[in-house]
C-alpha cells in the first residue's frame, strides 16, 4: 500500500454518477445551492445550531482539512431533513448532548434505525480505521474463518510507522486471527491481507471497488474507500451518518461481535520461519470501562484526526455513536463515544430526528409505493420476457431503451427517496 497522500495533494471527488442519477436529484431536490438550511425544498431557512464543543486549540502540524465534494441538497437529506445541517439537531425537549471535541457525529439505535441526534451527520470527513468496518462489512461473509492462508509480501506494503499487528512474509494464519488483529490492533498488515483474499483474482483493488459498491448498497452515498484499512488516500471520504449504517451492518454479524468483545487474542508462533508467537490486546477501552458494551472501531491519521464507532446495550436497546475529526483532549475518542452513549440512552425510545435507511432503498414499514418499479421492463440488451414479447412485438427504439436504462439504475436511490420522505411526511421532528 502506498504511502499516505500529502495533505495539500488531496482533494475529495464528486459523488459517482452511479450513485446518484443527475437527472433524479435535479427532479427532487432542484439546483443545489443556497444555505444547507435551506437545501431541502419546501422547508423555512434556518440557521445552524452550533454543537456543544471544549475550547481545543488545534494541535501543531495538522494538516488541512482536503477539498471536500459539493454538497448535495439529496444526500444532505437522506434519512429525514432534520439531518439536512452542519449543525445541531435532537429531538424537542432533549437534554443538550455533551461537549466534544468531534468535528461531526451521530448516535443511532442499531435495531429500529432511529437516529437519536447529531452534530453535521452529513458533512464530509476522512474516516481512517473506521473504515475497516465497510472491510468487514464486505468481506467478512465471504471469508472461513477457519482456512489457513499464508501472508505474501505485498500484503506487508503499509505506511512506515503505521499500525500493523505483527504479520510475516509466510507466514500462516487462519482467517479468525487476521480478524482479530484487524479489529482489536487495526492492523494495516491484516487489512491488506483480508483484501487481497476477497477480492480473489482481482485482490486488493477488487475488495475496494466491492467496499464502494456495499456502501452504495447500505445507502452510505457519501463514503467512498481508496484503501482497504483507511490510510489516508486522495478522494477518501465518509460521514458519522454513513458510519451507523456500516456499523449497524458489522453488529448484525456474529463473528463481527465476539470479534469486537474479544480483550486479548494470541499471535501463533512460525515456527518454519523462526518467529516466536505474542499476544496482542484490544484497543478499544470502551469494552473495559463501559457497562453493556458491544465494542467498536478506533481510528487516527494526522489528516482524519481520531475516529471512532462505539456501540453498547442498556435496557433492551443497543446504541451506536460514531464521530470524525475528533482531538484526543480533554477526552480521547471513545471516552467521548462513551458520553454520546450515555447521552443518547438517557433519551426516551420514542425520541428522533431521523432514521436509518435500508440497505438497497427497501422501506422496512413498507410504505414506499415500489410497484411503478417493479413494472419497468428490462433494458434493450436483456431479453424480455415472453410474455412481454407478445404484447410488444416491436423493439424498443435506442433512446426508448437509454431512458429505461437510466431508471432502473436509479431505482434504488428513487425508492430510498421515497421512504424518507414518506416518513417525513408521517412524523416530523421538532429540532433544536
Amino acid at each position: 500500500m502506498a504511502a499516505a497522500v500529502a495533505a495539500a495533494t488531496l482533494a475529495f471527488p464528486a459523488a459517482p454518477a452511479a450513485a446518484v442519477p443527475a437527472a433524479i436529484s435535479r427532479a427532487v431536490s432542484g439546483p443545489a445551492s443556497g444555505p444547507v438550511s435551506a437545501a431541502v425544498p419546501g422547508r423555512a431557512q434556518r440557521a445552524d445550531v452550533p454543537c456543544p464543543k471544549p475550547a481545543v486549540a488545534p494541535p501543531k502540524g495538522r494538516p488541512p482539512r482536503p477539498t471536500p465534494p459539493k454538497d448535495d441538497p439529496v444526500l444532505r437529506a437522506v434519512g429525514g431533513d432534520a439531518l439536512a445541517t452542519s449543525g445541531l439537531t435532537v429531538p424537542a425537549g432533549a437534554p443538550k448532548p455533551p461537549p466534544i471535541s468531534a468535528t461531526t457525529w451521530l448516535v443511532a439505535d442499531l435495531d429500529t434505525g432511529e437516529v437519536l441526534g447529531g452534530c453535521g451527520p452529513h458533512v464530509y470527513q476522512t474516516p481512517a480505521s473506521v473504515q475497516k468496518l465497510l472491510l468487514a462489512a464486505t468481506v467478512m461473509p465471504k471469508l472461513d474463518r477457519k482456512k489457513l492462508i499464508k501472508v505474501v509480501d505485498s500484503d506487508l506494503q503499509i505506511e512506515p510507522g503505521s499500525s500493523a499487528v505483527g504479520l510475516v512474509k509466510g507466514g500462516q494464519y487462519s482467517i479468525t486471527t487476521l480478524w482479530l488483529g484487524l479489529i482489536l490492533n487495526s492492523g494495516n498488515d491484516a487489512a491488506n491481507t483480508l483484501a487481497r483474499l476477497g477480492g480473489g483474482a482481482g485482490g486488493v483493488p477488487a475488495t475496494v471497488a466491492a467496499m464502494n459498491a456495499e456502501a452504495r448498497k447500505l445507502g452510505a452515498y457519501q463514503t467512498h474507500a481508496v484503501t482497504p484499512s483507511g490510510l489516508d488516500g486522495p478522494g477518501q471520504f465518509t460521514s458519522a451518518y454513513d458510519l451507523a449504517l456500516i456499523a449497524r451492518v458489522c453488529f448484525a454479524m456474529p463473528d463481527f461481535r465476539s470479534y469486537a468483545l474479544t480483550r486479548s487474542a494470541k499471535m501463533p508462533a512460525q515456527k518454519a520461519l523462526k518467529k516466536g508467537g505474542f499476544q496482542f490486546q484490544n484497543e478499544n477501552k470502551l469494552i473495559y470501562n463501559y457497562p453493556g458494551a458491544l465494542g467498536g472501531k478506533t481510528g487516527f491519521t494526522k489528516l482524519a484526526r481520531h475516529s471512532y464507532v462505539g456501540a453498547a446495550q442498556r435496557n433492551g436497546r443497543r446504541l451506536v455513536a460514531t464521530l470524525l475529526g475528533a482531538e484526543a483532549n480533554p477526552l480521547r475518542s471513545w471516552q467521548q463515544g462513551a458520553k454520546l452513549l450515555d447521552w443518547g440512552f438517557s433519551l426516551p425510545k420514542d425520541a428522533s430526528v431521523g432514521k436509518l435507511v435500508e440497505p438497497d432503498g427497501k422501506d422496512a414499514e413498507g410504505t414506499a409505493d415500489t410497484k411503478d418499479a417493479k413494472a419497468v421492463p428490462p433494458p434493450a440488451e436483456k431479453p424480455a420476457p415472453a410474455a412481454a414479447q407478445k404484447a410488444s412485438p416491436q423493439l424498443l427504439s435506442l433512446g426508448v431503451a437509454a431512458a429505461v436504462a437510466i431508471v432502473l439504475a436509479g431505482t434504488p436511490l428513487l425508492l430510498l427517496l421515497t421512504q424518507r420522505r414518506r416518513h417525513r411526511i408521517r412524523r416530523r421532528p421538532r429540532t433544536q
